[in-house]
């Protein structure tokens, strides 16, 4: 069983190119299973990937390279045991370092496991705020990869993107560089997925930095459930493009550069909706990901940004969705996350 770890900061486009990996490597007749890891008690990635037909286990309510190692460990067993998979894609939290994972797993009786290069991803668009709000961290994640992706190089100019491979090199001159637009899934995508047939050879021997709080990062995740009453697709792009932009200018209130991940799904009666945002400067993303719905409907969110306390984060994501949804007319009701007592173990369902 080979295992691929892709990493990098919150926003830098870990899902998008592991759902062009994923079907590129059924396409290629593998068996696959993938592990998403969010920093909040709901997973919104999961259901993300899986709507693309690509099967997910979700580790939620920290890092599995903190504070989750016991989760990843019961998740992959059984993963191995139910459904031997021949590759394991494992997505980690944008706050988590991609070696320390690589590491844990080797220390677990798992049997026969090699690995792909370790992967981190940075975003072309936002790399020198990154910098600016977080450096210890991004040196961190870059120093640990022998692969780094300068990801939505489509966004920028051709300066912006030298700026960001030359700023990487600096950090760690032995790293293999590759430059693309994961949304794309071009030629130049396609070299990155050729470059993960390598094995890694990377492997460090030092005390574990604990991700969450070298990051700085506040985080805040729920779930709503919803009575949407017909609202159409087209308004529902609205309406999470005002809501993510209304939570964008509080946020900006207590830190302007903030970075990092703003992310909200909507699932309706009409599909599955998704809302992003990334970085003070950046504007709201919003993709249609399933336009057949299932009866099933709400509406889940995951806040993650430099520098906001927890407590901040919260008073003002719950504030936007429930003046949005109730402007636009949407019933709905907080649903609380369940978890063990046990903060490193929680429910996963196989």
């Amino acid at each position: 069983m080979k295992v691929i770890i892709i990493g990098g900061f919150l926003g830098s486009g870990k899902t998008t190119t592991l759902r062009n990996l994923g079907k590129h490597l059924i396409d290629k007749g593998h068996k696959l299973a993938i592990i998403v890891n969010e920093v909040g008690e709901v997973g919104v990635d999961g259901e993300t990937i899986s709507s693309s037909g690509l099967v997910t286990k979700e580790l939620t309510s920290g890092c599995i390279c903190c504070s989750l190692k016991i989760s990843m460990e019961y998740t992959l067993q059984n993963i191995i045991e139910d459904y031997g998979p021949d590759v394991v894609i494992i997505e980690p939290t944008g706050i988590a370092f991609p070696l320390q994972i690589k590491e844990h797993i080797e220390l677990m009786d798992l049997g026969e496991v090699s690995f792909a290069p370790v992967v981190s991803i940075v975003d072309a668009s936002r790399f020198g705020v990154e910098w600016e709000q977080i450096p210890k961290f991004i040196e961190n994640q870059i120093k640990e990869s022998e692969i780094v992706c300068v990801n939505k190089i489509d966004l920028v100019d051709s300066e912006a993107i030298a700026a960001s491979t030359r700023q990487v090199l600096e950090i760690n001159p032995d790293v293999i560089v590759v430059e693309f637009s994961a949304k794309n899934a071009d030629e130049k995508f396609e070299r990155f997925m050729d470059l993960l047939t390598g094995e890694s050879e990377i492997h460090q021997e030092r005390e574990d930095l604990n991700s969450m709080e070298v990051s700085e990062v506040g985080s805040y995740a729920g779930e709503y459930s919803i009575v949407s009453n017909g609202i159409d697709t087209d308004k529902i792009i609205t309406m999470l493009v005002h809501l993510l932009t209304d939570i964008k200018s509080r946020v900006k209130e207590i830190n302007t550069d903030f970075v990092g991940h703003i992310k909200i799904s909507f699932k309706s009666g009409e599909g599955l909706v998704k809302g992003s945002l990334t970085s003070s400067d950046g504007e709201p993303v919003v993709d249609i990901l399933d336009e057949k719905g299932d009866g099933e409907e709400h509406l889940k969110f995951l806040s993650a940004v430099t520098r906001v306390s927890k407590e901040k984060l919260v008073d003002i994501v719950d504030e936007s969705i429930r003046n949005t949804l109730e402007k636009e007319g949407v019933s709905f009701d907080k649903i609380s996350a369940q978890v063990h007592d046990d903060p490193n173990i929680i429910d996963i369902d196989l």
